[in-house]
């Protein structure tokens, strides 16, 4: 099977690029999902607790959890969105901004490490596949229902 799906192929190499991602991480005490979250946080202005999530293609309840980690850890901090009264912004902290240095290096280091061993037109072809499949997804053109008479 893992020879014939493409599925397999995405969940497989995911899972090992999770798996390297968390081993480095304890280098620097934090996890892959820490360090995601430090980087999907705009640096400057903050981020919108409500934009997180779908940024991040996480569920609320996931997310509440790595922040409420995160704030503890004293790598964020959460201020009063002044654009949306009821809404709350997420901020770095001094630390949270050095540990989301730290998450970029090791993103950073992998990516070059890939660029290394793949081919420009290779990596391109790749980037054009994974565009296509998302189109495909997207637009529901997978499961899409077919009626028939």
């Amino acid at each position: 099977m893992k020879d014939l799906t493409i599925d397999y192929a995405l969940r497989a190499t995911w899972q090992s690029v999770i798996k390297m991602y968390n081993e480095e991480a304890k280098n620097y005490g934090l996890t892959m999902a820490l360090g995601f979250t430090l980087l999907s946080i705009d640096p400057k202005k903050g981020t919108p607790s409500t934009a997180l999530g779908p940024k991040m293609g996480m569920e609320s309840t996931s997310l509440s959890r790595i922040l409420k980690n995160i704030e503890e850890k004293g790598y964020i901090i959460r201020k009063p969105n002044p654009n949306d009264g009821r809404g709350v912004l997420i901020h770095l902290t001094e630390l949270g901004l050095s540990k989301r240095k730290d998450s970029k290096e090791v993103v950073l280091r992998f990516n070059d490490a890939v660029k290394q061993d793949i081919d420009e037109n290779d990596l391109a072809g790749f980037f054009k596949t994974i565009g296509v499949i998302n189109k495909l997804i997207l637009d529901k053109n997978i499961y899409r229902k077919t009626t028939t008479n």
